[in-house]
């Protein structure tokens, strides 16, 4: 592994930081820090931690000796200063006196004990760092560290790699007792440069930045020389299907089947992301896969991120899509017993109350294909598959010298069933469309925008779609979320078929659509032109048809139901004179969103329409509200406001009914009406 270190950019950050008023020693520990996080073969999404013992003032201006430590929820790729919150080191090294310590205790002890009370907490393994001696201490979770621990031999194998210059601590759930076991280890042997911690990584320290960042990146490639000189080849592959399916053809069913079943028909799902690579296809294409993968993960904080392991598919066949998918769901339900029996067996072992997570995996290996990664967003779903990485990295290592041999599940359930890691998912509850992808049409206009905002502010992700593919990226970076735009003419099938294959390329599937493009021609119904009527059935009918058949295909291949939302309008209700070019295709439209009702009902997706009128967009301009209000002999807010409420109806005040019938899942075949009050345009 390569040592990063440079003097210059070390100095630099010295010097901008000092302009800020941080001293020279934390200034070097924020960019060691950023060093060790920026290598995910070293640390990954919040994984591992630093310290440096220091001192500092509190607002009464009172001096402590301090240990600054990573606080959780600092990645340290990315660290500030302020992700160093200052513990008082006198408290840290009294609770080395104690017998016990229970968690809860030591996290208040370490919070009562900040200089500054609005801090991050502290890391779980603040007390390891302060017990050893020394200025700054590193620790990582090294992939090629723990090939070598995750070994039934592994002190032999570390005696055998490092000789005397680290320490061997044995497996301990981090916290109390691994904090006062590592440090009796150094004690008993000063000497030492570093610690290995079995089954779980590697501490290093020194007096300097430097020389701890140094010894880091020495005792790694150590590891990995270890590796590459006593290695074998590590797997067998299996035999493959002549011809596979595609990642993006099976991401519908495997997302289908691992949707949270939450009852009545309501689920909670999650998006997907696909990697692959040589050294990934020669994992999962080892017949030792499933194996491997039921024996657990290779450090135990990747329990949080991918429970206790990943599950494994067999290659899918092309053309034998159906079949596979049932194949999928049999193997989800395997995984999810196994999981419940996991749980039950262990949770049974003591009388601590436990809420059971969902039992669905977070890690999928597909033989032939590669590596998914599921999470309720597209940012878990990314860690999730980067954990996968690292994991066949850790793994492949294990197997090429020995055979991989990691946490005990009961340990590992100590960590995924930790009274702290609880207490934190019990207060992230998910946003009410967290996992769901929104395919949104007309996206650049100004309801589109405005419901593509909303939607994605709810959790959901959205798939912008316009004629105008800048502005569609515009909507979707403005709406945040990992939403994407998308370039497509809603008119054309193969560009509707592309742009769903887009959103489940990405995503992995689609959950709700809100079909919203249209436009109008004016003109008398007797006079138009049978070109100007064709063209608008085309975008304001056989568009809304195009866009909700590429909907259900996918929500077919999901097996969970699905949301169509088709943006109607007054004239399909209560038709205006000269507008029969638009409010004929409308009227269809509002037909077309009850056919999909009666049809598809029994399949879980549910069909709205939204039936807004008089709303400032591309159909509706400022310059055609400024000239219809003076031929009205009224100002443009008593035109804009010619309803019942006497208030004008905003893009946003339609994007909240698009919103209420995504989330009311006992309706379906409605239409609701956004216009203020119009008695003529409402439903008898």
């Amino acid at each position: 592994m390569q040592n990063l270190w440079n003097d210059s950019e070390a100095e630099k950050l010295v010097a901008d930081y000092a302009k800020k008023g941080v001293a020279r020693d934390l200034a070097l520990r924020v960019y060691t820090t950023r060093l060790l996080g920026g290598e995910p073969r070293l640390v990954l999404h919040g994984g591992g931690n630093t310290s440096l013992k220091s001192t500092a003032t509190d607002i009464l201006g009172r001096e402590y000796d301090v240990l600054c430590v990573k606080g959780s929820g600092w990645d340290m790729g990315v660290i500030e200063p302020a992700g160093l919150p200052a513990v008082k080191m006198d408290a840290l090294l009294a609770a080395r006196k104690l017998d016990t310590l229970g968690d809860e205790d030591m996290v208040a002890m370490q919070r009562a004990n900040l200089i500054d009370p609005g801090s991050p907490n502290p890391s779980i393994e603040t007390l390891l760092h302060a017990f050893l001696p020394h200025k700054f201490v590193d620790h990582t979770h090294s992939t090629a560290i723990l090939a070598l621990v995750d070994q039934e031999n592994s002190e032999e194998l570390c005696q055998k790699a490092f000789g005397k210059r680290l320490g061997f601590v044995p497996y301990i759930k981090p916290g109390f007792d691994l904090a006062k076991a590592a440090a009796d280890v150094y004690d008993a042997d000063p000497s030492v440069e570093g610690l290995i911690l079995d089954k779980h990584g590697i501490f290093t320290f020194a007096e300097d930045a430097k020389t701890a960042y140094s010894l880091m990146i020495e005792f790694v490639t150590m590891a990995e020389d270890y590796v590459a000189k006593n290695g074998k080849t590590p797997f067998k592959p299996v035999t493959l299907p002549k011809e596979l399916a595609t990642p993006a053809e099976i991401m519908p069913y495997l997302r289908g089947a691992i949707a949270i079943d939450e009852g009545d028909g309501k689920f909670g799902r999650m998006v997907c992301d696909f990697r692959t690579s040589p050294k990934i296809l020669d994992y999962v294409n080892a017949d030792s896969a499933e194996e491997l993968a039921k024996r657990g993960v290779s450090t135990p904080d990747l329990s949080i991120r991918i429970k206790t392991g990943p599950m494994v598919l067999p290659a899918p066949e092309a053309g034998k899509l159906d079949e596979y998918g049932k194949v999928i769901r049999e193997k989800v339900a395997e995984f999810s017993d196994r999981y419940k029996a996991y749980f039950d067996t262990n949770n049974a072992a003591d009388d601590v109350e436990r809420t059971m997570l969902d039992t669905m995996p977070r890690l999928t290996l597909v033989r032939g294909l590669g590596l998914i990664g599921h999470g309720r967003s597209l940012k878990e779903a990314r860690i999730a598959a980067d954990v996968g990485e690292m994991l066949v990295e850790a793994v492949t290592g294990a197997e090429a010298i020995g055979s991989f041999h990691p946490l005990a599940l009961s340990d590992l359930f100590e960590l995924e069933y930790w009274s702290l890691e609880q207490a934190k998912l019990a207060s992230n509850k998910p946003k009410p469309l967290s996992g769901q992808v929104t395919v949104v049409t007309g996206g650049a206009g100004a309801i589109g925008a405005a419901t593509a905002k909303l939607f994605a502010s709810q959790g959901a992700h959205v798939v912008v779609l316009d004629l105008d593919e800048e502005k569609a990226k515009a909507v979707a970076k403005a709406a945040g979320n990992a939403s994407i735009g998308v370039g497509t003419d809603v008119t054309d099938p193969a560009s509707v078929l592309a742009a769903f294959d887009k959103a489940r390329d990405v995503f992995g599937g689609v959950d709700i659509v809100v079909s919203n493009a249209g436009a109008a021609w004016e003109g008398r119904i007797g006079e138009l032109d049978d070109a100007m009527l064709r063209k608008s059935f085309e975008l304001n009918f056989f568009a809304h048809q195009s866009v909700a058949q590429n909907a259900v295909r996918l929500f077919k291949q999901q097996g969970t139901g699905g949301v169509l939302l088709f943006n109607a309008s007054k004239q399909a209700v209560n038709p205006g004179a000269n507008f029969g070019a638009y409010g004929l295709p409308k009227a269809a439209t509002l037909f077309l969103s009850r056919q999909y009702a009666l049809d598809y009902g029994a399949m879980g997706i549910r069909s709205n329409a939204v039936n807004a009128d008089r709303i400032r967009s591309g159909l509706l301009t400022d310059d055609m509200i400024a000239s219809r209000s003076k031929a009205r002999g009224l100002s443009e807010k008593d035109y804009m406001g010619g309803n019942l409420l006497g208030l004008e109806v905003r893009a946003e005040d339609v994007a909240q009914a698009f919103l209420h019938h995504a989330l009311a899942e006992r309706t379906t075949a409605d239409v609701t009406t956004v216009d203020g009050g119009n008695i003529a345009a409402a439903l008898r």
